[in-house]
């Protein structure tokens, strides 16, 4: 291993200027779910309207507390919002990195897509997004625990993302990251997709070379232009993960990973039953016109797929069946299903770059959308 429908959540939006001030934008709070909303806690509420207008907020309206998770860019850090004690992830980026890692494309394709459902911000340093707090912790850290997980626990995950992959495709969006790091469970074990970095709305191909080397289908190996099937690929690299507890295609450098993944040749563990092996097979064939889900019957084939046989599509969709692992909590703003990281240092978090002045900001032209 790797060191709403799902793919919704209630977001909120605004937008800070550079000093802090918070002054730009009035604030509206979507209902994405257009007729139903969830507490912390999972209890179902009904919304007075679709968007609520709130005062401007800026980041002294937000108490950061522990780190959820680190990146190349920054961190998430779990926030409270002072004027109604609810908690949030805050994304925290700084964009030295994105400008000097060449990710400002990547970012603000991250934002237009969440734009109507979580809440970008900005300052000279740092961008910032505040999402949902889902409390349940990473998938990953579940299947690292379990080593594996049984043909039911992974049909109820899988059978959740393909609800996921159909919502986000009729948008003509494709995620391009699945994998279990990606994706958060909610105080119900439900699924949320997180992190939309490498999602990009497309109506036919895009040739960027990005994602997880493990999860990366032929076509965005070979530059040949990719679109919509690559998130399918990725299912079937992603059901086999869940069962087998590791994926199909492993090496010690990425690219003996890619060269295992044009050879196409899948081992598969003894305990794998054959409805599975043949689900895993039609969504990891090479040739993309011929891959389940990209076929004539679209994201439906893969419904009928003899593996997902007794699935309730339409309870899942509506969250009223059982999930197989209920995360504990004690409180709305427990982290205990998140791994411990060590808080930045005040040197960390004062790092700027050479030669520019502070409140000055250089990258300011490059996130006019923030």
């Amino acid at each position: 291993m790797r060191d709403k429908p799902p793919v919704n959540g209630n977001g909120h939006a605004f937008n800070e200027g550079a000093n802090g001030s918070g002054s730009e934008l009035t604030t509206v709070f979507p209902n994405v779910n257009g007729n139903q909303t969830y507490s912390n806690e999972g209890e179902r509420q009904e919304p007075t309207s679709r968007y609520i207008a709130r005062p401007n907020f800026g980041l002294i309206d937000f108490t950061l507390l522990d780190t959820l998770g680190t990146g190349t860019f920054g961190r998430v850090y779990l926030t409270k919002f002072k004027h109604t004690e609810n908690y949030y992830a805050m994304k925290v980026l700084k964009k030295l990195e994105v400008v000097r890692l060449k990710q400002v494309e990547h970012i603000n394709s991250e934002k237009l897509i969440l734009s109507q459902v979580h809440h970008p911000f900005i300052d000279d340093r740092n961008l910032y997004m505040l999402l949902e707090y889902v409390i349940g912790g990473e998938l990953f850290s579940h299947l690292r625990k379990a080593g594996r997980f049984t043909t039911d626990m992974t049909r109820f995950y899988a059978a959740e993302i393909v609800l996921a992959i159909e919502y986000l495709h009729s948008k003509d969006i494709i995620y391009r990251d699945l994998k279990p790091e990606n994706l958060l469970l909610d105080c119900r074990g439900h699924v949320k997709i997180t992190d939309f970095g490498f999602a990009k709305r497309i109506e036919d191909r895009t040739w960027t070379l990005c994602g997880t080397p493990e999860y990366l289908a032929p076509e965005i190996i070979q530059s040949k232009g990719h679109g919509k099937p690559v998130d399918w690929w990725a299912l079937g690299i992603l059901i086999f993960e869940m069962l087998a507890g590791y994926p199909p295609f492993f090496d010690d450098n990425p690219f003996g990973i890619y060269e295992k993944i044009l050879a196409g040749k899948i081992q598969f563990p003894t305990h794998f039953d054959p409805n599975a092996k043949d689900l895993i097979k039609r969504l990891l064939t090479s040739d993309r016109t011929k891959r389940l889900g990209n076929l004539r019957g679209g994201s439906e084939d893969v419904r009928k797929h003899k593996w997902f046989r007794g699935v309730d599509w339409q309870g899942l969709y509506e969250r009223r069946v059982q999930a197989p692992i209920v995360p504990p909590y004690q409180h709305p703003g427990d982290t205990s299903n998140f791994e411990k990281y060590p808080e930045p240092s005040d040197e960390e978090n004062n790092v700027s770059s050479p030669g520019i002045l502070p409140g000055v900001d250089p990258y300011r032209h490059l996130f006019l959308n923030f």
